[in-house]
């Protein structure tokens, strides 16, 4: 059999549904692609893990600095499960782990901007800094929700590891989002909290990545994308309207 109908015959069978299960069997441009998913992944858990950590020292009690607590750490798991299965593949993990400093923030009035920053490939959302409590109150909620849309997605992925790992990490990313609803509930529909669901609303929904993108029909040709940026981030904006307005934040 020739590349070619080697080639076809693997885009037939993803295409079709079928699953990669390991370093071994990927061909280079899924290679590259899936790395890519990944390090976006690992280096949005480091970063939100490494900015909300501060947020533990401004929780107004202990069930709320518990809940802080538990968000920090969870996330900073999340990145080492998948940091495992990118060490499959060859990257250096321990040198991986010190290559940027995830706490670090730009200005608060930054313009979001989707471009990754070097090889930094975290999602432009967690260049923003945060404020105080309301502030990550309010990002870990709207954020939350779009992590869940976008993992639900990659969860049927076709690279089987990641589709397992994401599917164990999804439950725990849904308490998340519970866990900073149930703060914003307590702190009700403040001149702050108005505020800071107007800042962070455009910079969450920059996330989704273009309406239209030719990435995205290379992913779904390798299975490892379903839902495009725009109706993720249709389905998103309806679920943090619903949540937002009952409020009075929106």
């Amino acid at each position: 059999m020739t590349n070619d109908a080697d080639h076809m015959a693997l885009a037939d069978y993803l295409a079709q549904g079928g699953k990669l299960t390991s370093p071994e069997n990927v061909p280079p441009r899924y290679r590259g692609e899936v790395l890519r998913l990944m390090a976006s992944f690992v280096d949005s858990q480091l970063a939100g893990s490494a900015g909300f950590a501060g947020a533990i020292n401004w929780a107004p009690g202990i069930k709320a600095r518990i809940a802080a607590s538990r968000i920090t750490l969870e996330k900073a798991d999340h990145a080492e499960r998948v940091l495992d299965l990118m060490q499959a593949f060859g990257t250096d993990k321990a040198l991986y782990e010190q290559a940027h400093d995830w706490a670090a923030r730009g200005p608060r009035d930054a313009a979001p901007e989707a471009r990754r920053r070097g090889g930094d490939m975290r999602l432009s959302v967690f260049h923003a800094p945060l404020t105080g409590w309301t502030d990550a109150v309010v990002m870990n909620v709207l954020m939350g929700q779009a992590t869940l849309e976008v993992l639900e997605d990659l969860a049927r992925c076709s690279y089987q590891p990641l589709a397992e790992v994401l599917r164990d990490i999804l439950p725990r990313e849904r308490r998340h989002m519970e866990l900073g609803l149930e703060g914003l509930e307590r702190i009700g529909a403040t001149a702050e909290a108005r505020a800071s669901v107007a800042y962070w609303l455009p910079r969450v929904a920059d996330t989704f990545g273009p309406a239209q993108s030719d990435r995205f029909d290379r992913l779904q040709a390798m299975g490892l994308r379903r839902t495009d940026n725009e109706t993720l981030r249709r389905a998103w904006r309806t679920t943090a309207e619903a949540t937002l307005a009952p409020l009075g934040l929106i």
